[in-house]
């Protein structure tokens, strides 16, 4: 009987499939390049096939090989679904499960969540990825993650979504600002470049623009920042006005800042949810842990700010 790919093999090329570059496949695999580039090697010999053209700057999938890979992912897809089935016969969240969360999510809620997690679910194997949204859900749909927890709304196909809880936006200007009169303020009429955003790529931005209903695109500062921690330095420097997530205003991200938040309209917030393909087994387990972030979240939050559960 001819020998059959093994399951490593496949994971490698998708890998490949994936970052185009040795280097940079190896790295996701925990592998040397050179141990990387092996484990290609054999399982084009034992195809009898090219998966790919190599240079010294580019790697280019061959046709067959682009073939190959989508099989290959269908193929470990089964396989995590023989293993995801198993796992349901015990009746809770165990073994390994791959979570992908987005920046504006991850340092404020993982901190009270993950020892709830520990607690509630002590034979679970939590891998943490932490990624911008477009990301996360690439390597979800390429089979890389089980599961993501991510602020919708978000574009998503072939995935099932599950919402949580409703993160409001506050508005966050220095204490002393002389851009806004904190007391007497209007969304509609805010100054010119007075409000500072995260760059295009961070769902945030597009989110905030949309629950705070912002009419005025001339308010938006041309200059953007990369990360939320740089957008609040600016604020705390009087630069520019923002609006942060409440789960952030009740991190240490706001601590020793001359930073202050003030309430907006309650329809202006953004959903957090979880999402996972619709091919999976496990949509039992994942609604258990979506729960217990509920309930995490809870205790941070108001109790108006809840969606359900």
């Amino acid at each position: 009987m001819k020998p059959l790919p093994t399951i490593r093999q496949l994971r490698y090329f998708i890998a490949l499939d994936l970052h185009q570059h040795f280097g940079r496949a190896a790295e996701a695999c925990f592998i040397s390049q050179s141990a990387f580039s092996v484990a290609i090697h054999d399982l084009e010999s034992l195809l009898g096939v090219s998966l790919a053209d190599r240079n010294n700057r580019r790697v280019t999938i061959t046709a067959t090989g682009k073939s190959i890979a989508n099989q290959a992912r269908e193929c470990l897809g089964h396989i995590e679904g023989l293993m995801e089935i198993a796992s349901l016969s015990h009746g809770e969240l165990t073994g390994p499960l791959r979570l992908g969360v987005i920046p504006t999510i991850a340092p404020f809620l993982l901190p009270r969540l993950l020892p709830a997690i520990r607690a509630t679910f002590p034979k679970l194997q939590l891998y943490i990825r932490e990624e911008k949204t477009g990301q996360v859900y690439k390597e979800l749909t390429n089979g890389d993650l089980d599961l993501i927890l991510i602020a919708l709304p978000y574009p998503l196909r072939n995935t099932v979504s599950h919402s949580l809880f409703r993160d409001r936006f506050l508005l966050a200007c220095c204490e002393d600002t002389q851009l806004i009169d904190p007391k007497n303020y209007r969304i509609d009429e805010l100054p010119a470049q007075s409000v500072l955003l995260l760059e295009d790529g961070h769902c945030l931005r597009d989110h905030a623009l949309a629950a705070c209903d912002l009419q005025k695109p001339d308010a938006i500062n041309r200059f953007s920042a990369s990360s939320l921690h740089t957008l609040l330095e600016m604020v705390n420097d009087d630069l520019g006005i923002t609006f942060v997530p409440e789960m952030a205003a009740h991190s240490a991200l706001l601590q020793d800042t001359r930073i202050k938040t003030l309430p907006m309209d309650k329809a202006s917030f953004r959903e957090i949810g979880l999402a996972w393909r619709q091919a999976s087994t496990r949509e039992a387990e994942f609604k258990k842990l979506g729960k217990l972030i509920s309930e995490t979240a809870a205790r941070q939050q108001t109790p108006a700010a809840l969606l359900h559960q």
